[in-house]
This record gives structure tokens, sequence and C-alpha cells, in this order.
């Protein structure tokens, strides 16, 4: 896949979240994480992230939105559940981005919203979980951008007596 990304988070408060996410975007080759005025136990992060994603993938922790340095180029996309943001499955990621969530009880502060060249929501009923939303956000992408093509028909899957004798020799 061409290109870069990175994800983060406004306001997190909860490293089991902020450990699920590193640890997916570690699984989904990121270019690099941040969080923006984080308030989280650090210690715990670990619990979550089991890879150990911040040996891997860089972790920026900015203060404020004052302090955040993206690369040039790169777009910020806000993920927030909005009424006048683009669906998700409608939306063409750019080449260069970095996603912004915003807190696990709360929406992207208005500040953040308006640094962001667009948003995009998750076409959810209500609000699904941090790291849930930020894994959904980069399977998309990979998805869109990772050069897999249409999808195939769906395969029939081989009559039940014939698993039955798969399984049986194995």
């Amino acid at each position: 896949m061409r290109g870069y990304f990175g994800i983060g988070s406004e306001r997190i408060s909860k490293a089991m979240n902020l450990g699920a996410v590193l640890r997916t975007a570690h699984a989904f080759n990121a270019s690099f994480t941040f969080t923006i005025a984080a308030h989280h136990r650090a210690k715990e992060i670990n619990l979550s992230d089991t890879a150990r994603s911040a040996a891997h993938v860089p972790l920026y922790e900015w203060e404020s939105l004052d302090e955040m340095r993206l690369p040039k180029g790169c777009m910020l996309v806000g993920v927030e559940l909005d009424e006048n943001a683009i669906d998700l499955p409608q939306f063409q990621h750019p080449l260069n981005a970095a996603y912004l969530l915003g807190p696990e009880k709360g929406d992207l502060s208005p500040e953040a919203k308006m640094l962001c060249g667009t948003i995009v929501k998750i076409p959810t009923r209500f609000c699904v979980n941090l790291s849930v939303a930020a894994a959904l956000i980069m399977y998309d992408r990979t998805i869109s951008l990772g050069g897999y093509g249409p999808r195939s028909k769906t395969l029939a899957a081989p009559p039940r007596e014939e698993w039955r004798q798969v399984r049986r020799q194995k």
C-alpha cells in the first residue's frame, strides 16, 4: 500500500483503549500513533498492548492541539458520529492521513474539528468503543487503498459431511 497514515485520539482517558489502538495500529502497519491532551495511566497501556507497539510504531504525545505537528501534506481526518460527516463507506481516504478520534465519552473539540480537512463517521446507530472505531477506520483504509480489487463472489461451502471427513482426517 502506498502512502502513510497515523491514528490517534484527543483527550483519551482509558489506558486499555489506548493500548488496543496502539496494538491495532501496529497490526495495520500505521506509520505513527498520537494522543492530544491525554489523561490516562501510562503503566496500564501494556495490559492491552501485548505487542509492545511503542517499540515498533512511534507514539507522539502532545499536550495540546497547538503542539501537534503532522508531516507536510498529511491530512487530518476527524472521526465523529456527526450528521454532517461523510459516511465511511463513501469516503475516499487520502494517500497521507492522520485520523483523529475524540475521547471515550465526548466529541472532538471544536478546535480539533476546525483543523480537520474532513470529518468521517462510521454508520452506526450509536457510538462504538474508541478502539473499535479506530480498528474500523484502519480496516476500511486497508481494504480501500490496499490494492485488493473488487470483492469476489461468495463461494459455496462444501457440504457438512465433507467438513466432517476433513476434520476426521486431521
